[in-house]
């Protein structure tokens, strides 16, 4: 037998063994859960996290060869392990899950802020600059005009009055031009992906969220008036947006000092040190009112270009990628609310479709005025389909703020992030495959990943 055909027989020996332990934990939780259907509390909820943990390493391992990424195994490993499918995961076990979220988003900001490099931001800026524009006000007034067109085919909007009919495509529209961070930096620690395409996604995700904040703040305030003729326009919501950025910023920029200053005095116990700064500070932003994902972001940025510990903060950032991914995709899969996305799907994937459409062209626009590599031109729009936990956060947002479209609205809205989050990440990992960009270096898998290193 040949070294290559005895390294495809070994592959397969691997698969199919990761399919039989999976079938086997999957059947014994099967039997556990109908057994004793009672049964919840802590330790529930730790086997719940550790059985979602092994079952996206499973499946992502499985889906592997297929050329999909493993963010598409953890999601389709907590959708059939969640309360709309096998009901291994049920929802109270979901709801107990959300602090480990809460780690999970706040460990990825960090790695967010570490990966982007002020030098290699400037060098990017012309591209970055034309995409936000294009990105950022095209799609969005494009995607508004697609809301209002489609009228009759959304439910709740049909007995909306012109103007109120405007006001809910303005705040539709914000939520198209969200993007998932999470998303991106999983596709990129899997597949170590470097180069135009990866560094211009990478910059492009994380700045953009902080011009979606605004126009958050801006079209809020524009629809007030148009869903509710009794209310005025105001500027305290522009008030308290600066409040809002401003603490968010200061506090990150506190933090990121303090995480430099631990680095070189300490550097001990650092990924407790991380663990304890993700629940604790990310209570006091909510306390406070401050956005979590900017104020990490804006820490592990301090880290990374305004002291001499970015590499070693990343390396730690690192040792725990895998977890986080796997979890927090694996828990968002389990959240999928399938019966809500099988009832909305026509009209969630023509909206979809459309801003999908839109970000394409938009992409190839700013391509040709920045002036971009013929590589960056023709898949710069692909990391930018994706959507998660930002877009979730606006629609919870909106449906608080204006009760008359609230929970349509919110259903609408979960109904095409599923569809993108579904569809994201296999675009672009596809894109980094075609633009050569993907590492050669085998993504870690079960049998690769080594033993985390021992700390002092």
């Amino acid at each position: 037998m040949s070294g290559a055909a005895a390294a495809q027989h070994r592959g397969l020996g691997q698969h199919a063994t990761h399919a039989l332990l999976l079938l086997a934990l999957g059947g014994l939780l099967f039997y556990v859960t109908r057994a004793v259907p009672e049964v919840h509390g802590g330790l529930w909820t730790i086997a719940s996290i550790g059985f979602l943990l092994l079952a996206g390493t499973l499946v992502s391992e499985l889906v592997a060869p297929l050329g999909l990424p493993h963010l598409t195994g953890y999601l389709v490993a907590g959708i059939a392990a969640g309360p709309y499918a096998l009901r291994l995961v049920d929802e109270d076990t979901v709801r107990a899950l959300s602090p480990v979220n809460t780690l999970a988003l706040a460990l990825i900001a960090f790695a967010g802020g570490a990966e982007l490099d002020l030098a290699a931001l400037r060098r990017g800026a012309r591209s970055l600059a034309w995409a936000t524009l294009m990105q950022c006000l095209v799609v969005y007034l494009l995607v508004t005009g697609v809301f209002v067109a489609a009228r009759p085919l959304i439910p709740f909007a049909r007995a909306l009055p012109p103007p109120a009919l405007l006001g809910a495509g303005l705040l539709w529209g914000t939520l198209a031009i969200t993007r998932s961070p999470s998303a991106t930096l999983g596709i990129l620690s899997q597949t170590r992906a470097q180069g135009p395409l990866a560094s211009f996604t990478l910059g492009f995700v994380m700045m953009s969220d902080i011009v979606v904040v605004v126009l958050v703040a801006a079209a809020m305030a524009v629809a007030r008036p148009l869903l509710d003729p009794t209310t005025t326009f105001s500027i305290d919501a522009f008030k308290t947006l600066g409040h809002e950025l401003f603490g968010s910023v200061a506090l990150g920029t506190t933090l990121g000092l303090f995480l430099a200053a631990y680095l070189r005095l300490v550097n001990r116990q650092m990924l407790v040190v991380l663990l304890v700064l993700g629940f604790v500070v990310s209570t006091i932003l909510d306390y406070l009112q401050f956005h979590p994902l900017l104020a990490f972001m804006v820490a592990g940025f301090i880290v990374r270009n305004l002291s001499q510990q970015g590499k070693k903060f990343l390396e730690y950032i690192e040792q725990t990628g895998t977890v986080v991914y796997v979890v927090f995709f694996a828990t968002a899969g389990a959240d999928l609310d399938v019966p809500l996305l099988r009832e909305l799907w026509p009209v969630a994937l023509l909206l979809a479709g459309a801003r999908a459409v839109f970000t394409v062209g938009a992409a190839r626009l700013a391509g040709r005025l920045a002036k971009d590599a013929p590589s960056l031109r023709t898949w710069s729009w692909s990391g930018l389909v994706s959507q998660a936990g930002l877009a979730l956060g606006l629609a919870v947002l909106i449906a608080k703020e204006f009760p008359t479209i609230g929970t349509p609205f919110r259903a609408l809205a979960i109904a095409m992030v599923a569809l993108n989050e579904m569809v994201g990440p296999v675009l672009f990992k596809l894109a980094l495959d075609r633009a050569g960009e993907t590492s050669r270096e085998a993504a870690p898998s079960l049998s690769t990943i080594p033993p985390p290193p021992a700390t002092d």
